[in-house]
């Protein structure tokens, strides 16, 4: 029929769907992004890192804005390359974002100026933005379903 969509794509062979291809191109701007937050995280950015980073953390903050750029570039070129452990990638992201939720916290609470976050309002918008980064973790690679196997399997189902 002349018009119509049936919502999927053909991909070599291979049918995809529209949402599993827009997962596709979400992964990629996924690792691409982070490939680029990583470099600036050991360049061009790294002394506003640093000013990110919580002071009780018993750790040299350069280290540990060294290392986090280190596993950003990783997490990014996984999510590139990896697609046979997209899933397993995505949750590993998901909990990287997780684990340096308090630099943002720390940021917002003793009033840092870093990235052009310069008010309370754009450091707070800033502390929302970071769940969305772990649900953009998890929806892109299917990282969601990873874990529904997993507790299935645990549980005997």
């Amino acid at each position: 029929m002349k018009g119509k969509r049936s919502g999927k794509q053909s991909d070599g062979g291979q049918s995809r769907t529209l949402p599993s291809a827009l997962r596709l191109v979400s992964q990629v701007g996924l690792g691409l992004f982070l490939t680029s937050a990583g470099y600036s995280h050991l360049t061009v950015n790294r002394l506003e890192f640093q000013a990110q980073v919580p002071t009780w953390l018993p750790l040299d903050p350069d280290f540990v804005v060294l290392a986090s750029g280190v596993i950003e570039i990783a997490l990014g070129l996984a999510l590139l390359t990896l697609w046979r452990y997209r899933a397993y990638v995505g949750l590993a992201a998901a909990l990287f974002f997780v684990a340096i939720f308090p630099g943002n916290i720390n940021q917002f609470v003793n009033g840092i100026d870093a990235f052009g976050l310069s008010t309370d309002l754009a450091r707070g918008v800033r502390l929302l933005f970071q769940p969305v980064l772990v649900l953009w973790a998890l929806w892109a690679t299917d990282a969601m379903a990873l874990a529904s196997q997993m507790k299935a399997s645990k549980t005997g189902r």
